[in-house]
């Protein structure tokens, strides 16, 4: 069997990225690891492509994409505005779905680099993978960090946070609760989360904050929803996404719970999924198509210059959709 790259990089102990890299010689790399890396081809009488060898400073015109999930209404909206806006601009796109798994995201960053995409978007959960900084592609990212040279792209999750409470408030809550879907500090909900207890504290309101996992099960989530529902005196909740608030306008109808004049709820994405199948759901929308537009736009302009200075952080604004799951007045 003819031998490939992963057994080269077993074989030499090091990473399928490194072992790209010495064969292409593309970055800095000590003698000791090239030498290890050729060692190991000259034992499995390994053979690079010399196809892919040859494209070696040109484009291919591929972009990877990496996401947790398709199936999220946010993310699939999202990487199909991002897909269409990197086809327009003449690339074809690699869709990675990561999922909740470390090891995944960095098989698919290897096999990336293998079909020697000029660049990658990553919006992924999995937070400290050192591979984002060693490859030297053009990278730009959404909404997590992943290296002090990798640009982020996000909205205003903070402001984000804020907003829903006051919408909250104004319209009677004074028992908030936060319906939080992670609690990992670089991650965008977490940021949302300090939103809340920051428009908590100036309202001299006592915080109440509940971490839901999005990748618990749903019919887990239902229950644990509504056990709170049932034990705890709540008139508000504040869902860092828009399919936890669902949930929680299913459990509090099931409850005979009146909405919004006992229970007032607001969400957080505002994809158009949500706007036309569930127009009842108060929610923060996201400006999904902003962020598509710049992040393609930030790596075509990396891409076409790898020394182009580009900001570390790029906050777009979000917006209040008000409807009838806080306000009563709304038609």
């Amino acid at each position: 069997m003819r031998p490939k790259l992963t057994d080269v990089a077993k074989e030499a102990g090091v990473s399928p990225t490194t072992v790209s890299r010495v064969i292409n010689n593309y970055g800095y790399l000590s003698e000791e690891t090239k030498n290890k890396v050729f060692q190991a081809m000259k034992k499995l009488n390994y053979q690079p492509n010399t196809v892919a060898r040859s494209l070696q400073g040109k484009q291919t015109n591929l972009i990877g994409a990496i996401f947790p999930s398709v199936s999220n209404p946010f993310f699939g909206e999202l990487i199909e505005k991002i897909e269409n806006r990197l086809f327009l601009s003449g690339y074809k796109t690699i869709l990675c779905n990561s999922a909740d798994n470390r090891e995944k995201e960095r098989s698919y960053i290897n096999m990336l680099i293998a079909n020697q995409v000029d660049g990658i978007i990553a919006g992924t959960h999995n937070l400290g993978i050192k591979e984002y900084d060693q490859f030297g592609l053009p990278i730009i990212s959404f909404d997590r960090y992943l290296s002090d040279n990798i640009p982020i792209v996000s909205s205003d999750n903070h402001q984000g946070g804020e907003l829903a409470v006051q919408e909250l408030y104004q319209n009677g809550a004074r028992n908030i609760y936060l319906f939080a879907s992670s609690n990992k500090p670089n991650s965008p909900t977490h940021r949302r989360r300090t939103g809340y207890l920051e428009a908590m504290a100036q309202l001299s309101l006592e915080p109440h904050v509940k971490d839901i996992p999005f990748e618990m099960l749903p019919s887990v989530k239902s229950l644990t929803i509504r056990q709170i529902l049932s034990s705890e005196k709540i008139d508000g909740i504040f869902c860092t996404d828009d399919l936890t608030a669902l949930i929680v306008l299913q459990q509090a109808k099931e409850l005979g719970i009146k909405v919004p004049q006992e229970l007032k709820v607001i969400g957080y994405d505002g994809t158009k999924f949500i706007q036309n199948y569930h127009p009842e759901l108060s929610t923060i929308e996201q400006p999904i198509e902003d962020i598509a537009q710049l992040l393609v736009e930030l790596l075509l302009k990396r891409i076409t210059d790898k020394k182009v200075q580009l900001e570390k952080h790029y906050m777009l604004p979000i917006k209040l959709i008000r409807s009838k799951s806080t306000s009563q007045f709304v038609d």
